[in-house]
């Protein structure tokens, strides 16, 4: 997948300022006050804190989702493998007999696992039975969120109350979002930068993005890397999952991460950046900041936080309109 040009990127972040300015103003919000309540709801000593606490999920599902991304592929189930990855965090917290650090380790690596083998499930309906990955990712969400959502009802369920939540995990089963989640997450996105600069998949990946066809002609087999990167993808996907769950509140709550929609701001940033791994931290980064400053913003000045996302659906609809990065058939989106 090619990178969009920067001026388009320019083109659509001004739009999108331009555009929000007048729903703004149409509103009766001062324009001026929310955009500095945004800046300071996102950057300021108050702010800053939640937005890196928001970054770690959204950076971590767009760079779960750029990488498919980057051969021409899209793995719409993101929401599932993430869900999938936090109720096996979940399930292997409660019930390990193992001492703290050790269950915190295999949870992380179970909620992992999860996700590929579910993501790999995808590849293997594309490879075997033809069916599309934009398909079978998207409909495979549904039964796992469902799973997750009856095994917190039910088996899972915090006897003492009334939400749909699990027990609280054992004491020392835990880890900070903003402390080891994001060293994580970081860890994960270097990897990304260089092994798509250095390693042979990297290569493999970027020329199949660029033109499937060609790659194929290279030797390059499309069925195989197909279930690389779903299964590295599912399986970053889960390990945010996992990282989430064992973060405060140390439980799996039925749609907590599926509310703040991490997975689809992460594909936003993804699409943003066309893939690239250095321009999709960025950009998620962005969006974090972004959405986490709507809150003071709507604090401040009574301007619906939704508006944020309104703003990150007009740059990205402006993206797609100036560069084509939706229309990529030649290029082998699938």
């Amino acid at each position: 997948m090619k990178p969009p040009r920067r001026w388009a990127i320019v083109f659509a972040l001004l739009a999108a300022f331009v555009l929000g300015t007048l729903i703004l103003a149409g509103t009766g919000a001062d324009p001026i006050s929310a955009y500095t309540a945004i800046i300071t709801g996102a950057f300021g000593p108050d702010g800053f804190p939640g937005t890196l606490e928001y970054a770690v999920p959204v950076v971590g599902m767009a760079v779960a989702l750029a990488v498919p991304l980057r051969a021409g592929m899209v793995n719409l189930g993101g929401e599932g493998q993430l869900v999938l990855g936090a109720i096996t965090g979940t399930v292997l917290g409660l019930t390990s007999p193992l001492p703290a650090v050790p269950t915190v380790i295999l949870a992380l690596l179970g909620g992992a696992l999860a996700g590929a083998a579910y993501a790999a499930l995808a590849a293997f309906f594309e490879n075997r039975l033809g069916v599309p990955l934009l398909v079978s990712t998207l409909l495979l969400s549904y039964p796992a969120m469902s799973f997750a959502s009856y095994l917190v009802r039910f088996p899972l369920a915090d006897a003492g109350s009334s939400l749909p939540q699990s027990e609280r995990l054992p004491d020392g089963v835990a880890l900070e979002v903003t402390g080891t989640g994001l060293a994580l997450v970081a860890a994960t996105a270097l990897a990304y930068v260089v092994i798509d600069a250095r390693a042979p998949i990297g290569y493999e990946i970027r020329m199949t993005g660029l033109g499937a066809r060609f790659a194929a002609y290279a030797g390059i087999s499309r069925p195989r890397l197909t279930l690389r990167v779903l299964a590295t993808s599912g399986g970053l996907a889960g390990l945010v999952g996992a990282i989430m769950v064992l973060g405060f509140p140390h439980r799996f709550i039925d749609g907590a991460l599926i509310t703040p929609t991490y997975t689809w701001i992460g594909l936003l940033a993804a699409l943003l950046a066309g893939a690239n791994p250095l321009g999709t931290v960025v950009a998620a980064f962005f969006f974090a900041a972004l959405t986490n400053g709507g809150f003071e913003a709507e604090r401040v000045t009574q301007a619906p936080r939704e508006l944020t996302a309104v703003l990150q659906a007009v740059i990205i609809i402006f993206l797609a309109s100036a560069t084509g990065l939706l229309n990529r058939r030649k290029a082998g989106v699938r």
